[in-house]
């Protein structure tokens, strides 16, 4: 039986920080990138298009090659490429070699989460949902952290010293080689010992309630990055009000979700996974109407709230697919964050075109509708329910 080794779930969680960095980082720097090389909105929102294709949609691939043979190398190589990628940024004069760039930080940050994920399920023993908790939330700080790390970085050194960054995959690398054996013996012995054990065959109804959790992850994602793209753009461009407070506001939802990743995971270990993700949709549906008819600091409150109760579900939809797909770990991590969260994103493009039409007020009030369809779709979802009511 795998135990729950929470050493070595740290390690990989402070590589999924690390990783992740560099992923919440680059929207930041994208104003910086515009000047310097005298780009377009469009030719800028390509750097991010490019950068959303190659870090999440992507993934499912890297765990399709992940379950073919266990490739822990990935760890430290994804890392050092994210890094290497994204600092060296403001060096090239060129639009190509800046893509370039992007796609090779985007490989990396695409290779490190299904083998991280999958990685981790070896380690979490009978805690599942608890051990893989501590391994996402390297990744929801490491969003959280970025662009404030960019920032300071630039305002204080200028934009090209944007390769001091590197310094954190340089240094995980480093670290990771250290506890090489630490990783790679468990997981050869385990992994032999699940793919031996899991004869289940995934049928049509495994298949269906998959495409329902990857429905629901989408649902997750819209409203998320919804909310992360157009509180900015309601209290920046549409108040014409202050920056700093709207940025504020966005990082209380996401520190929000940092607490919800760690605290909802005990709870869905006890109470169930799908009773969980479901009850989190409902209170999403009631409490994010508030942020309407709320300002000052209860403003804050009922975002950070919203937060917890929304991001909470991002470990716990992970190991459902995984349990869904115990002999394809790889792809189910992939599934969860690369595609169905890239999927997502690009809900914030349909934003664009009805603030355009309508309003930025009525776009942000379209995503009112998403956390009810997520609810809808969790009472029709059918899901092998586990439970462990000693925790």
């Amino acid at each position: 039986m795998r135990k729950f080794n929470p050493k070595i779930l740290l390690l990989l969680s402070l590589g999924h920080l690390i990783t992740d960095v560099y992923q919440g980082a680059l929207p930041t720097i994208l104003p910086f990138l515009k000047e310097r090389l005298l780009l377009s909105y469009t030719t800028t929102g390509i750097v991010l298009m490019v950068a959303n294709f190659t870090s999440s949609l992507i993934q499912p691939v890297f765990g399709f090659v992940s379950d073919k043979k266990t490739k822990p190398i990935l760890l430290p190589v994804g890392c050092l490429c994210a890094g290497i990628g994204f600092s060296l940024l403001s060096i090239p004069s060129s639009y190509v070699l800046i893509l370039i760039l992007v796609i090779l930080s985007g490989l990396g940050i695409a290779s490190y989460h299904p083998e991280g994920y999958k990685t981790a399920h070896f380690f979490t023993g009978e805690k599942r949902v608890t051990g893989m908790s501590i391994f996402s939330v390297g990744g929801n700080l490491g969003f959280a952290f970025g662009p404030m790390l960019s920032i300071y970085i630039i305002k204080y050194l200028g934009f090209s010293s944007l390769p001091i960054m590197g310094i954190l995959a340089f240094l995980f690398t480093i670290l990771i080689v250290l506890f090489w054996r630490n990783i790679t013996i468990p997981i050869g012995k385990t992994g032999m010992t699940l793919n031996q054990q899991s004869s289940n065959e995934v049928t049509r109804g495994t298949y269906l309630a998959l495409l329902i959790i990857i429905s629901i992850v989408i649902m997750r994602s819209c409203i998320q990055m919804g909310l992360m793209s157009y509180i900015p753009f309601y209290y920046i461009s549409y108040l014409q009000g202050d920056a700093l407070y709207a940025g504020k506001l966005v990082s209380a939802f996401l520190f929000g979700g940092v607490l919800g990743t760690l605290g909802g995971a005990p709870l869905a270990d006890r109470w169930g996974h799908k009773r969980y993700v479901t009850l989190s949709m409902l209170f999403a549906t009631l409490v994010l109407p508030l942020i309407f008819v709320t300002e000052g600091y209860a403003l804050f409150i009922v975002l950070a709230l919203l937060g917890t109760i929304l991001i909470s579900t991002f470990t716990v939809t992970i190991v459902m697919a995984q349990t869904l797909l115990p002999r394809h770990l790889g792809i189910a991590s992939g599934l969860m964050v690369g595609f169905a969260i890239g999927a997502g994103g690009l809900f914030v493009t349909l934003l664009g075109v009805v603030a355009d039409h309508f309003g930025v007020p009525v776009a942000l009030k379209s995503i009112m509708i998403l956390p009810l369809i997520g609810f809808t779709l969790c009472l029709i979802l059918r899901y092998p329910e586990q439970k462990n009511p000693g925790f």
